[in-house]
């Protein structure tokens, strides 16, 4: 029996901190060979880290990722134990995302990405080049600290793998899992029987079992072992990576590490049986009819075997086991909060200031911190060493105190402020005050009438004359509108104000982070103020959709022991900008004329569906048949596009949010649309208007039971079904269906 220990990694790396990654690198090569493994994957360009985007064009980042991997080497981490490594690497002019394979201080074959991820989130094309010579192999010469330390002057560099004494081993390079033709197919039909992937994959809701699955049907259909590397945490930017390492074998998952945690290097290990892979390959016909045609990809002899002989006490296979899923709103909760941690103490800041308005938007960034001090004391509880040293930084302990309970950290981190004026109601007062209580958060509450009377006084002395009115006391549109943007400007104003002073108000050092929380719904639609409270330093729901967020608050009620939450999901939305009447409350819906289930729709139409009005409006006419006729399914198509491409210039502002939907209305880095549109949308709305006279003749009339929602129309009762992108109509509302086809 060739049982052979494998580790595999997650490693909370940070973009362009090349003395971090390189110690959490060796970190995990030192767990790994300690553990008893003679083979270590780690995740993708760990090195300098995946995050580097255009400082991959800067000749410092990959001459610092050699110098890294030169220490690397210097040292005897790789004695006896089979390293590969992420790095960038530049052959003849042209730069690649690559592999390195390293062995008792050399480096035996460097293996560059075949197919690079460049959509939604991903842009590697900007930076790197596929290779595109398919199993040909040529020869590299290594740069001067490489060969000062091995004594190499060339390596083998291309399309290959490496063929051991007792096995085949070879790499998968993120991306390249989720492409048609996977080079593991290939790879498996000749013979490699390991599998490694390297990866740089960010967290999404409902993402990880696509991962999963895809590797599940990669070792199911051809057979052998597979490894996933990834890193973990927040590497600078919007996307937060989700860890969950994993290994598997024929189908079958043996080892799988967490996917939100505060831990900086999580090293899992298996052993695996090899020949029930070979037995595996040799009992299906047509895998082996396959096999004997498939055309060979070049392979390095390496004289080294990674099999040991079993022995019962610790090294025999593995059983399985079974995959760990969170549920959404758990991914909710932890996702964000690990993002959020990570932020926090890279930052340099030591806490977090949010507008708590008593909504369901900011009580549920309020509760995500909450969550975030619950890990951080509970990680401090286990032991971790690097959250102990950065829970007491930001916390400004002293005298050998550590946190001991997640509000009383909290009430150090988490500064809560409720802006009210003469429009707030008692309730939402009440609710934030009850909310940032159980949480632990230090909590003020700020009459900010003053400041908007004395921006009104100035209007009035520079136009005399004019005063302005809500219109419910008779005023203009306009003049509704202009009321309700003081209110909110002078909020983020105040913010940031707040911010900057606090510490010094309480004689502690440092600055704060100001935190909004708009979510992906209210920025697809533009129902916000540019530069209002959703302008902020970073924001962890402006991915998240309305829908999910409501029912979070309801598991964090449960879960996370914030009561209050309840409380605030079955309270209506409002901005609470106008004055309450015996006649007249403002709520967000009757304000934005949709509903946050219909926009959650057009958002996912629009995006992942690759929508524009006509075909949106074609789809809905079939999601509410029976429901809604085709004018009515027109005019609320034509409100969407109207107020979309009206606020579309919002987006350009739109603080820097955790990305969790695949609709997602950012501009800056992954919805790529011109933000001055003709809002009219004359051929399309003309288009829809002919198809609207042609579907009126052959639609029945809308049925009672479907109008008022006692009975779901076909679509919508199909829509469990429709976990793929076959049926846009089903699969809109739906949010299993968001098209994680990214890596």
């Amino acid at each position: 029996m060739r049982v052979v220990k494998l580790a595999t990694c997650s490693l909370n790396q940070w973009a362009m901190d090349f003395e971090g990654n390189l110690a959490r690198t060796k970190q995990s090569i030192r767990e790994a060979r300690n553990a008893g493994a003679t083979f270590r994957v780690g995740p993708e360009l760990e090195l300098c880290g995946y995050g580097c985007e255009d400082h991959f064009l800067e000749g410092d980042t990959l001459k610092h990722s050699w110098e890294c991997m030169a220490e690397i080497l210097a040292s005897d981490l790789t004695n006896g134990i089979v390293c590969d490594i992420g790095l960038p690497v530049e052959e003849c002019g042209v730069r690649y995302n690559c592999r390195a394979y390293c062995l008792d201080g050399q480096i035996l074959l460097v293996r560059p990405k075949l197919y690079l991820a460049n959509d939604g989130n991903y842009r590697e094309l900007r930076w790197f080049s596929s290779w595109k010579r398919l199993r040909e192999l040529e020869t590299y010469q290594l740069p001067e600290c490489i060969r000062e330390v091995t004594g190499q002057e060339t390596v083998p560099f291309g399309d290959g793998y490496l063929s051991f004494e007792d096995t085949g081993v070879a790499s998968e390079t993120c991306e390249e899992l989720f492409t048609p033709s996977a080079p593991h197919i290939g790879l498996s039909l000749g013979g490699v029987e390991i599998i490694a992937n390297g990866s740089g994959s960010h967290h999404q809701l409902r993402k990880l079992n696509t991962r999963i699955e895809l590797m599940q049907s990669a070792t199911s259909k051809c057979g052998g072992v597979y490894m996933y590397a990834n890193q973990q945490g927040c590497d600078g930017g919007r996307l937060y990576y989700d860890g969950c390492a994993c290994i598997m074998v024929n189908g079958d998952v043996v080892a799988q590490g967490s996917q939100f945690s505060m831990k900086d290097v999580e090293v899992v290990t298996a052993c695996v049986d090899l020949d029930a892979v070979s037995s595996f390959r040799g009992t299906i016909s047509s895998l082996r009819e396959q096999a004997s045609q498939e055309p060979r990809t070049p392979s390095i002899a390496v004289k080294f075997k990674l099999s040991r002989p079993m022995n019962m006490a610790n090294h025999f296979p593995s059983l399985p086991i079974k995959v760990r899923y969170h549920d959404p709103y758990e991914e909710i909760a932890l996702g964000p909060a690990c993002w959020l941690w990570d932020y926090l103490r890279r930052s340099g800041a030591t806490g977090y200031l949010l507008p708590l308005s008593g909504g369901a938007d900011s009580s549920s960034v309020a509760a995500i911190v909450g969550c975030m001090c619950q890990l951080v004391v509970k990680a401090v509880r286990e032991g971790d060493k690097q959250v102990i040293a950065d829970a007491i930084r930001m916390g400004n302990y002293r005298n050998d105190e550590v946190p001991e309970s997640a509000d009383e950290f909290a009430q150090r981190l988490l500064h809560t402020v409720y802006m009210g004026t003469e429009n707030s109601s008692h309730a939402t007062r009440d609710r934030a005050k009850r909310l940032a209580g159980e949480i632990g958060a230090s909590h003020l509450n700020v009459n900010i009438d003053v400041v908007v009377k004395a921006l009104l006084t100035l209007f009035e002395s520079v136009f005399p004359g004019r005063k302005l009115r809500y219109k419910v006391h008779g005023g203009t549109q306009t003049e509704n509108l202009a009321l309700q943007n003081i209110q909110a400007r002078i909020r983020m104003v105040i913010a940031f104000m707040l911010a900057s002073l606090m510490p010094w108000v309480r004689s502690k050092p440092g600055f704060l982070l100001v935190l909004g929380s708009a979510n992906v719904d209210e920025g697809l639609r533009g129902y916000l103020t540019k530069y209002d409270c959703s302008s902020a330093d970073i924001n962890p729901i402006g991915g998240i959709s309305k829908g999910d967020i409501r029912a979070f608050l309801r598991w964090g009620a449960l879960n996370l022991g914030y009561g209050t939450l309840a409380e605030v999901e079955g309270a209506p939305p409002t901005a609470e900008l106008e004055p309450i009447t015996v006649k007249y409350t403002q709520t967000d819906e009757i304000d934005m004329g949709m509903t946050y289930e219909e926009l959650g729709m057009y958002g996912r139409l629009r995006k992942i569906f690759r929508c524009g009005p006509v075909s949106m409006f074609e789809n809905l006419c079939i999601r509410w048949h029976g429901r809604l006729t085709p004018a009515e399914v027109a005019q609320k198509v034509k409100d969407f596009f109207k107020y979309y491409s009206i606020n579309r210039h919002k987006m350009t502002t739109l603080t820097p949010s955790y990305h969790a939907e695949n609709y997602s209305p950012e501009d800056n880095r992954y919805d790529l649309r011109q933000f001055l549109y003709n809002t009219r949308w004359p051929w399309q709305f003309r288009r829809i208007d002919q198809l609207v006279d042609k579907y009126e003749t052959s639609m029945p009339e809308p049925l009672t039971e479907f109008r008022q929602h006692m009975q779901p129309t076909a679509a919508e009762a199909a829509a469990p079904n429709s976990t793929g992108l076959g049926v846009p109509a089903a699969s809109s509302g739906n949010p299993q269906a968001s098209g994680n086809l990214q890596k």
